[in-house]
C-alpha cells in the first residue's frame, strides 16, 4: 500500500498476488528488442545526435558569457564588450530555438517512425493466427494493444529522444562548474545522487501501474467495442439493460479512474521531490559562492555564471529523473506489444511449398480426407491471457482439448455432389476448418488434388478455397468495395454479372447509390437474405475452383432462400459439390451422404440406401418430414442445384470447381466433442 493519508490524497494499490497484470515483469531482452527497431532510422538518429551536442554546447556557452557581461562589460564599464557579447548572446538564443525544432522534427520522425514499424508488424502478425485466436480474444483488447500501446511508446520514446540533450547538458555543465570553482561544483557534485533516490524508489511502483492502467483501459475499451455494435446495442436494448450496462461500464472506468490517479501521483512526486531538492541546493550555492565573492576568491560574474550553470544542472537532472516514469511507461507499452508478437502463429507456409494449380476450364480437384483426427489447440498456444475476458489460470489453459474428429476418411470426388449432415456439434464445420486451412489435423492429411495442404502456398489455397458461412459478413463500406474485396480488379459489368447471377442485382438498382450503397456495420443495413446473396455474388466473383458453404441458408424467411437456392443454381453448375442443409429435400439427389456423428462418419451412401438402412439418417430424415407434415403439409419444393443437375456452362467468372455445403457445429465451430443434441430444424447452441 503506499498511501499519503495525511495529505488527503489516498493512493490505489493493486498488489493482489493473483493479479497476473500486476505481477508480471518486463521480459529480458526488452530494451535490446526496442533498440533493433531504431536501427533502419540510424542516419535521423545520427543527426539527431549532433544537433543535440550543437544545443547542449549553446546551453552551455551563455552562462559563460553572462560573465563576462558581468566582470568586463558592467563592472568595467566596456560598453563595446557589453555590445558585442549582449548580440552574441541573443544570435545564439535564436540558433538554439532553431536547433531546437530541428530535434523536435527528427525526434518525430524517429519515434513516429518505430512507432509505423510496430503497429504494420503487429496487424500482419495478428492476420496470420488461427481463427481460435479471434475466437478467445476480446476485440476491444486486441485493439488497445494495436492501438494504445503503440501510440504510448511512441510518445514516451519521442520523450527520450527529446531528452538526449539533458545528457550532453549535464556533462558540459559539471565541466564548466569545475573550471570556474572546484568548491561549489563540488558541493552540488555530492549532493547530485539525491536526485536518483527518487527515480529509483518510484520507478518499479510505475511500471507495475503502467502495465495495469494499460491492461484496465483495454478492458474498457472491449466493453464499448462489444456494446457500441450493432448486434450488442440491438442486445441491450432488447433486454432492456442500459442501466446495468451503465454500471458495469461505470465500475470498470472506476478502477481505470483509480489507478490513473496513482500513476499520476508517483510520476509527479519524483519531479516535486527534485524540485524542491534543486530549490534548496541553489540556496546553498549562492550563501557559499556569495562569501567566497565578499572574500574576494572570485568575481560577482562568475557568481552570477555558476547560478546559471547551476540552473542548467539541476533542470537536466529533473528532466531525466522524469523521463524515468516515461521510461518505464515506454518499456511496458513495448514488452506488450512483443508479448503479442512472439505468439507464434499455428498455421505458417512451408519452406519450398507449392502452388495449387489454377482452375483454367480444367476439372475441379478433388478433396480427400485421409486418417483426420483433430483437437482444437489449447488456449495456451493459441491466444495471451492478457487478450481474454476471464481468462482460465495457466495450468488450465495448458491442458490439452477433447478431440473433435476421430481417424474420418472421405472423398469428395470431382463431378459428384456429396452431402455431409449429422447432430450439431460433431465436427462438420471444422472439417470446412480444415478444407480451408484454418486449422492442420492434429493426425491424418487434407488433400487437394492429391497436395498435402501443409505442403500448399496459403495464398494459392485462397484462391481456390471460397466460402460462404451461415453468417456472412459485410464490412461497414459501400456495397462496390465488399464486393471486390474478392477482387481489386474487377469491372463494373463484372460486378453486375456477378450481382445479377446471385439474385440481388434488382435490389441493388433500386437503392439511391446503387454500388456504392453503404452496407452497414456488419451489413445490418441489409437483411439477411440480400447478405447472403451478397456474399454469394462476392464468391461469383472470386470464382474459387472449390467452394464451402457452412448452412449459407439458414434461418431465412421461404423467399430469400428460395432467391438463393436460385442463386446456388447458377454457382453449381458444371460443378462438383458437397451440399449439408438441414433441410433434407435439397440433398435427396446427391451421388454420396457422409453422415456425422461424435466425430466419426457412421454411416455414408445415396439417399435411397441410407433410408433402406433404418440409420441415423433415416431416424433424422422421418422426424424432420413428420413433423412438417404435422405442422401443415409436406415441405415445399426448393429450386436449386438438386433438382437440376443438368450439365451446363462454367460459373461465370470464372472455371469449373466443387460446391461444399456445411452447416453449423457448435460454438468455435467444433461444438461440444461426442455429438450433442439432434436439432431436426438445423439449430444447435448459438444459433448454429
Amino acid at each position: 500500500m503506499f498511501a499519503g493519508q495525511g495529505s488527503g490524497i489516498m493512493l490505489a494499490t493493486y498488489d493482489d498476488p493473483g493479479n497476473s497484470t500486476a505481477a508480471q515483469r518486463l521480459r529480458p531482452g526488452t530494451l535490446r528488442r526496442i533498440l533493433s527497431y531504431a536501427k533502419p532510422h540510424s542516419r535521423e538518429s545520427v543527426l539527431l545526435l549532433v544537433l543535440t551536442l550543437l544545443d547542449s554546447l549553446i546551453i552551455v556557452s551563455t552562462p559563460l558569457l553572462l560573465k563576462e557581461i558581468v566582470d568586463v562589460g558592467i563592472l568595467q564599464k566596456d560598453t563595446s564588450t557589453l555590445t558585442v557579447i549582449s548580440l552574441v548572446v541573443a544570435g545564439l538564443a535564436v540558433l538554439d530555438a532553431l536547433l531546437q525544432l530541428a530535434q523536435s522534427w527528427y525526434s518525430g520522425r524517429i519515434s513516429q517512425g518505430v512507432s509505423y514499424d510496430l503497429r504494420v508488424q503487429a496487424f500482419a502478425h495478428v492476420q496470420r493466427q488461427p481463427l481460435a485466436f479471434f475466437t478467445r480474444t476480446q476485440t476491444g483488447s486486441l485493439v488497445s494493444r494495436l492501438n494504445t500501446d503503440v501510440v504510448g511508446a511512441q510518445h514516451a520514446l519521442g520523450t527520450l529522444l527529446g531528452s538526449l540533450s539533458s545528457v550532453f547538458t549535464l556533462v558540459l555543465v559539471l565541466g564548466s562548474m569545475f573550471y570556474l570553482s572546484w568548491l561549489v561544483s563540488l558541493l552540488a557534485l555530492l549532493i547530485l545522487p539525491l536526485f536518483m533516490i527518487p527515480g529509483a524508489l518510484v520507478g518499479r511502483r510505475l511500471t507495475r501501474y503502467s502495465r495495469e492502467q494499460m491492461q484496465m483501459n483495454a478492458e474498457m475499451g472491449a466493453t464499448i467495442g462489444e456494446r457500441f455494435n450493432v448486434a450488442g446495442a440491438m442486445l441491450s436494448k432488447l433486454f432492456g439493460r442500459p442501466r446495468e450496462e451503465a454500471e458495469l461500464f461505470a465500475k470498470r472506468a472506476d478502477k481505470v479512474r483509480e489507478v490513473g490517479i496513482t500513476w499520476t501521483v508517483l510520476s509527479r512526486l519524483t519531479v516535486i521531490i527534485m524540485t524542491l531538492l534543486a530549490a534548496v541546493i541553489t540556496a546553498l550555492v549562492y550563501g557559499l559562492g556569495g562569501a567566497l565573492v565578499v572574500d574576494g576568491t572570485f568575481q560577482v560574474g562568475t557568481l552570477v555564471a555558476l547560478a546559471a550553470l547551476l540552473a542548467r544542472l539541476y533542470g537536466p537532472i529533473t528532466q531525466l529523473s522524469s523521463v524515468q516514469g516515461d521510461a518505464h511507461t515506454a518499456m511496458v507499452s513495448f514488452d506488450r506489444i512483443f508479448e503479442l508478437l512472439d505468439l507464434k502463429p499455428l498455421i505458417t507456409e512451408r519452406e519450398g511449398a507449392v502452388d495449387l494449380p489454377a482452375p483454367d476450364g480444367a476439372a475441379a480437384p478433388e478433396v480427400a480426407f485421409e486418417g483426420v483426427s483433430f483437437r482444437y489447440p489449447p488456449a495456451s498456444e493459441v491466444s495471451l491471457a492478457s487478450l481474454e475476458s476471464n481468462a482460465l489460470p495457466a495450468d488450465e489453459r495448458a491442458k490439452e482439448t477433447p478431440e473433435v474428429l476421430h481417424d474420418v476418411s472421405f472423398t469428395v470426388p470431382s463431378g459428384k455432389l456429396t452431402a455431409l449432415v449429422g447432430p450439431s456439434g460433431v465436427g462438420k464445420t471444422t472439417a470446412t476448418h480444415l478444407v480451408s486451412r484454418l486449422y492442420d489435423p492434429t493426425a491424418g492429411s487434407v488433400r487437394i488434388a492429391g497436395q498435402d495442404l501443409r505442403d500448399v502456398t496459403l495464398d494459392s489455397l485462397r484462391s481456390t478455397v471460397g466460402v460462404v458461412s451461415q453468417d456472412a459478413h459485410l464490412f461497414h463500406d459501400t456495397i462496390r468495395n465488399n464486393l471486390t474485396y474478392a477482387r481489386p480488379g474487377a469491372t463494373e459489368e463484372e460486378l453486375i454479372e456477378a450481382c445479377r447471377a446471385a439474385q440481388i442485382w434488382d435490389t441493388i438498382s433500386s437503392l439511391p447509390s446503387g454500388l456504392d450503397t453503404v452496407a452497414g456495420d456488419r451489413g445490418y443495413r441489409l437483411s439477411g437474405g440480400e447478405k447472403q446473396r451478397l456474399a454469394l455474388a462476392r464468391l461469383l466473383l472470386k470464382a474459387p475452383s472449390i467452394v464451402v458453404l457452412d448452412e449459407a441458408t439458414a434461418h431465412l424467411d421461404s423467399e430469400s432462400e428460395a432467391a438463393i437456392q436460385r442463386a446456388l443454381k447458377t454457382a453449381l453448375r458444371g460443378r462438383t459439390s458437397v451440399v449439408i442443409a438441414h433441410r433434407l429435400s435439397t440433398i435427396r439427389e446427391a451421388d454420396q451422404i457422409l453422415v456425422f456423428d461424435e466425430g466419426r462418419i457412421r454411416e455414408r451412401g445415396t439417399h435411397d440406401e441410407l433410408l433402406a438402412a433404418g440409420g441415423l439418417y433415416a431416424e433424422l430424415y422421418h422426424t424432420q418430414f413428420a413433423r412438417q407434415a404435422a405442422g401443415g403439409g409436406p415441405e415445399p419444393a426448393v429450386p436449386g442445384p438438386v433438382a437440376e443437375r443438368e450439365p451446363a456452362p462454367q460459373m461465370a467468372p470464372g472455371g469449373p470447381g466443387h460446391m461444399v455445403f456445411f452447416d453449423g457445429d457448435g460454438p468455435d465451430g467444433g461444438g461440444a466433442p461426442g455429438g450433442g443434441v439432434w436439432h431436426t430444424n438445423g439449430q444447435g447452441p448459438g444459433g448454429r
